[in-house]
């Protein structure tokens, strides 16, 4: 039996009752259907994309466009889950207007159900514009990526009681702005736990430690696709990266010696059919 599709309603409601709040990136449908088959409650499709599918350094360099394909992939792949998109560098920080316009883009092209953005209570403004116009939007705080060059690389942020001080007040002004949930990345986890505490929206921890309402990972950092890649608070529940690599050596020997393809990976012509033609073909 299918369970229901999740809706920003049922997510709240989990944070109520005390129910944990599972999430993960995908960027393409064979993951969005995998994910979402095995029951994962949100899939975001993050601007993550930029460096575990296009190879870039950091997120910088993704687009709208980007954003809007790989969600319109991803969506369909999606029966149950919640599927969120995030707002790329750039699509958002300029001007309300601009914000407005690249989150419908999100919705309307791409499918998605609601939008990621990153910042405190610089994006108040706009987060509450987005969320007047009838887009739900999750809010994201901490160590935010998209401002790695302002935080000097992925450090960890809050562990100095201005710093703190600050993440609150920005979760808080999320809140008040309209979010149903925020992202907390990269902050000590008494931190992440008192916010969880103050606010009455779901927390969604990455590197936060363990009291917020719900966590969310990269795929290809849970499965071991990419083995650039190895922060604290990742745990790999498998090496996929070794498996495709050892299966794609196989696969090259068997080529070269010529055990692959055999007979009982090739097809057959009924017999004694090929005979005649051949005899009247000219060659």
């Amino acid at each position: 039996m299918e369970k229901d599709k999740l809706t920003i309603v049922e997510i709240q409601k989990m944070k109520t009752e005390g129910k944990k709040i599972t999430a993960l990136t995908a960027y393409d449908y064979p993951f969005a259907k995998l994910l979402d088959e095995a029951g994962v409650d949100i899939i975001l499709v993050g601007d993550s994309l930029g460096m575990t599918i296009l190879g870039y350094d950091n997120t910088l360099p993704v687009t709208v466009e980007d954003m809007i394909h790989h969600t319109k992939a991803v969506k369909k792949g999606i029966k149950r889950s919640l599927l969120i998109a995030d707002m790329p560098f750039m699509s958002y920080q300029v001007s309300i207007e601009d914000a407005l316009e690249n989150a419908g883009r999100l919705i309307k092209e791409g499918g998605a159900e609601a939008i990621k953005l990153e910042g405190g209570v610089v994006m108040q403004e706009t987060v509450a514009a987005i969320v007047e116009i009838g887009i739900p939007v999750m809010g994201h705080i901490g160590l935010t990526p998209q401002s790695i060059h302002k935080f000097g690389g992925y450090k960890v942020q809050g562990r100095k009681p201005f710093q703190a001080k600050e993440i609150i007040e920005d979760a808080k002004a999320l809140e008040d702005a309209g979010v149903f949930s925020i992202v907390l990345e990269g902050i000590p986890l008494e931190l992440a736990k008192e916010i969880s505490k103050i606010l009455k929206i779901p927390t969604i921890g990455i590197g936060a430690g363990p009291f917020c309402d719900g966590q969310i990972m990269v795929i290809h950092d849970l499965i071991g696709l990419s083995d650039e890649f190895k922060p604290r608070f990742i745990k790999r529940y498998i090496e996929v990266n070794e498996i495709i690599k050892n299966a794609v050596k196989e696969y090259i020997k068997d080529v070269v010696v010529g055990d692959f393809p055999g007979e009982d990976h090739s097809y057959f012509m009924e017999k004694g059919h090929l005979r005649p033609i051949i005899k009247g073909t000219k060659i």
